[in-house]
């Protein structure tokens, strides 16, 4: 873990809420000037802390309103099988996370389509490039809450 003052916290806390504000205004939120939060935003980057800034898209404006969590077993145990899987996930755009799990299933799937047809589609592109052992999957119904701002 890469240890950060108070300063870089702060800068890091409201960059994860308004990324496109101008540095003034930051150093202003923050209790810096303009070159100080340049050169700590810079040096946080070059740490690898702060990967980069992105605009947040509604996902139904552009219509891409249905969630779906993707629970997959592996068909085979070998480093075979999880390469060609990772590359088969990495080359869909639909697909969001995925995450190597512990318990029952091995991968959990996060990905945004249209609608039910759209998720066949995105399935069966899945299954053409990777053998599954079985996979399941469920629609979210409500977002509670969405978000990507680490608590700091």
């Amino acid at each position: 873990m890469m240890t950060l003052d108070e300063a870089d916290r702060r800068i890091l806390a409201h960059l994860q809420r308004r990324a496109d504000e101008p540095l003034e205004e930051l150093g202003r939120h923050v209790g810096l000037s303009r070159n100080a939060v340049w050169r700590r935003i810079k040096a946080l980057e070059d740490r690898g802390i702060l990967k980069g800034r992105v605009a947040v898209v509604d996902p139904s404006a552009v219509g891409l309103g249905l969630m779906v969590f993707i629970q997959v077993r592996a068909a085979h145990h070998s480093a075979d099988w999880l390469n060609q899987f990772r590359r088969a996930v990495r080359a869909i755009p639909e697909i969001l996370g995925v995450y190597r799990m512990t318990g029952d299933l091995d991968y959990l799937i996060r990905a945004r389509v249209a609608d039910m047809a759209d998720y066949d589609r995105l399935y069966q592109r899945l299954i053409e490039k990777v053998e599954m052992g079985d996979v399941s999957a469920s629609f979210v119904m409500e977002e509670l809450k969405e978000g990507q701002a680490l608590p700091l």
